[in-house]
């Protein structure tokens, strides 16, 4: 992911500062004579005005609830997210577990984790089954983080799953459990950040106490350089700065690579790291996604989804992606929160979300027309971490009597109300919600209002006072998964009580009558 702590920042800053210099490369170009891509033919073409006539196709905005597995070969450790960069960084708590447990990244490298990654007891079909019963309607493989490692049989690159490590096709798999349990599917990719972010490896231990300082790592050994990359020249300071390479070589590469996925897995989401990268060659990248998944009109049934940081953003053209944040208010087109029930990889040592406040994120984002994207944690061995096993059993137990008020529903005229509001932006998820605070969805017909936490006396709920709604008249009103109930309507609020429930579990109400749906 594209998060960094100021820790991360200073460390990235001080190795930049003290790199070495790049070594010229023979014959190294960076004209962009012959490397220009072209996107498969169809509706859409690598122009802003061309992608800016897309629509977000209705499954999309159907679907609300998506479950990801941000999974690979940085899983192994046991350490959390961007493993393979930090394990060159001296000082870095990762660079020290390495040592400790591995040894030097002279001689054991981040090649040498690949091979511990076997997946041995990754079990895809069983996995999908439990996903569909906690309310995904869309599932998204990892294709290929930033360390450059391919989870599908790679054509253009040896460095994958299929040939190393687990020696399976992770994304092929996953796809045709999705597929049986009629979950859409889309993949991830993080590549286009990997030319700069993996800098590190290319450089040498500067800690005299190593034992080992000006000693290269492995990822300077050109045998390697198809895994390691050799751009030298622009390397990522943890600041934001450089997060994609100028140069037109590693551009193309980047497009060869994920058009390739593309075209093998036919995806109904693609997802990048940032924004769309590298101007005119990633917006054909989209046009290419777009036009090999048109449908009647040309209309696609694509999704790309990018970010508002690094890269080109453009709301009109794709979906807005927010990472581990939210957006203020009802935004008029539909959007996506991706965030993880724990650290991005498996952390052994890591605070995992509970089922309540997943439950919270989720309400307050389809109330905003947005939909949630939700990392599972994985072990490396591909089975769940406890946390994601009880997060996925409270799941299913509130999809099962409450998906109505989730999976087709629309915005209403105001997205809640209550005294929490959850701060917009990206890495900035907050939200100690309670049962005063109240999220509203509607669907055919229906309003439901449900409140993030279960109220221990009578509930109070002012949007739905005759003040607020003049003209309007509530005639009935149901807890899901529960009785009919008695209410009142008085000018300041609507009051109601529920009876005794689980504090943890979060009730909806479903609100019928006329003027105000």
């Amino acid at each position: 992911m594209t998060g960094f702590s100021k820790r991360e920042v200073l460390f990235g800053t001080l190795l930049a500062a003290s790199a070495r210099p790049a070594r010229a490369r023979v014959g190294e170009s960076t004209s962009l004579a012959g490397l220009m891509p072209q996107a498969a033919p169809g509706r859409f073409d690598a122009s802003i005005a061309s992608l800016e006539t897309y629509q977000t196709p209705d499954w999309f905005r159907d679907a609300k609830f998506g479950i990801w597995s941000h999974w690979g070969p940085q899983a192994v450790p046991g350490q959390g997210d961007w493993y393979a960069r930090n394990l060159y960084i001296p000082g870095h708590p990762h660079y020290d577990h390495h040592v400790k447990t591995y040894g030097h990244p002279s001689a054991f490298g981040y090649k040498d984790i690949i091979p511990l990654w076997k997946a041995e007891r990754f079990d895809p079909e069983a996995l999908m089954a439990r996903y569909a019963a906690a309310g995904a309607k869309y599932f998204v493989s990892m294709g290929v983080h930033h360390d450059n490692f391919d989870l599908w049989n790679s054509k253009h690159h040896r460095w994958n799953a299929a040939q190393m490590g687990p020696k399976r096709d992770i994304v092929g798999a996953w796809q045709a459990a999705a597929k049986r349990h009629g979950l859409r599917f889309g993949v991830s990719e993080h590549l286009g950040a990997s030319y700069c972010w993996w800098y590190p490896n290319h450089q040498f231990d500067q800690f005299w106490t190593s034992g080992k300082m000006g000693v290269d790592y492995d990822g300077a050994d050109p045998k390697f350089v198809d895994l390691y990359h050799d751009n030298r020249t622009e390397p990522y300071r943890g600041n934001g700065q450089t997060w994609y390479t100028t140069n037109p070589k590693f551009q193309r590469h980047w497009f060869d690579r994920i058009t390739d996925l593309i075209d093998n897995y036919q995806p109904d989401l693609l997802y990048s790291d940032g924004g769309i990268p590298f101007g005119e060659v990633g917006r054909a990248m989209v046009a290419h996604l777009y036009n090999r998944k048109a449908g009647r009109g040309g209309r696609t049934e694509a999704v790309y989804a990018h970010k508002s940081m690094s890269g080109e953003f453009l709301p009109k053209a794709a979906v807005q992606d927010v990472e581990r944040g939210v957006l203020e208010g009802i935004n008029p087109l539909p959007w996506q929160t991706d965030t993880s029930n724990g650290d991005w990889f498996y952390n052994r040592n890591d605070k995992f979300k509970t089922t309540r406040e997943v439950l919270s994120m989720l309400a307050d984002i389809v109330a905003k027309n947005g939909n949630l994207l939700l990392n599972i944690v994985q072990h490396p061995d591909g089975s769940l971490s406890p946390q994601s096993e009880e997060l996925l059993t409270g799941l299913t137990a509130w999809m099962k009597v409450n998906a109505e008020a989730i999976h087709g529903t629309r915005p209403w005229r105001l997205y809640g109300e209550g005294p929490t509001v959850a701060k917009a932006g990206h890495f900035a998820e907050s939200g100690n919600y309670t049962a005063d605070d109240v999220r509203f969805t509607t669907k055919g017909g229906a309003l439901y209002a449900i409140l993030l936490g279960w109220p221990q006396g009578e509930s109070a709920i002012k949007a739905l006072g005759s003040q607020a709604l003049p003209g309007a008249r509530i005639e009935r009103i149901d807890l899901l998964g529960g009785p009919k109930l008695r209410f009142a309507q008085g000018a300041d609020a609507l009051r109601l009580a529920l009876p005794a429930g689980d504090p943890t579990v979060l009730p909806v109400l479903r609100i019928r009558g006329r003027g105000f749906s």
